[in-house]
């Protein structure tokens, strides 16, 4: 299990260091083995054959609540949250863009979550951000 709780920096670890380090593996695995062409759903269903086989625990499209003043007023569906620290996000674009990384934010702020990993399968590869609450 992983112990790292340091933040991220340019000399030393960083949040959650093995565990993202296997989520990373996990969905280059993914990018390696079918490429580029596919919609998210089916991506989604290949991570989660690959997080199974890294041994990684996951919920796969959470269902979360925003609330305010004690009434619901919007709800998301997280594409994964993996050990129950790590919000992964997939994306098919060609590049990063603002809306996926508010989304992401989202994800964690309502979630009280620290860490999120942002990955775009583009045409020519997969991109990871990493996202910090």
């Amino acid at each position: 299990m992983d112990t790292d709780n340091t933040d991220t920096n340019q000399t030393g670890p960083y949040l959650y260091e093995e565990l993202t380090k296997r989520i990373i593996g996990s969905l280059f695995n993914v990018y390696n083995k079918l490429g580029y062409g596919y919609k998210e759903k089916e991506l989604q269903k290949a991570v989660m054959a690959e997080f199974n086989k890294a041994e990684l625990k996951f919920k796969r499209e959470l269902f979360c609540d925003l609330s305010y003043e004690g009434k619901i007023i919007s709800k998301f569906f997280l594409d994964f949250l993996v050990e129950d620290k790590v919000v992964v996000e997939l994306k098919v674009a060609n590049d990063f863009y603002r809306k996926h990384f508010n989304q992401v934010m989202t994800y964690l702020k309502v979630n009280n979550l620290r860490l999120g990993l942002l990955a775009i399968f583009t045409n020519q590869k997969v991109l990871i951000k990493r996202i910090i609450n």
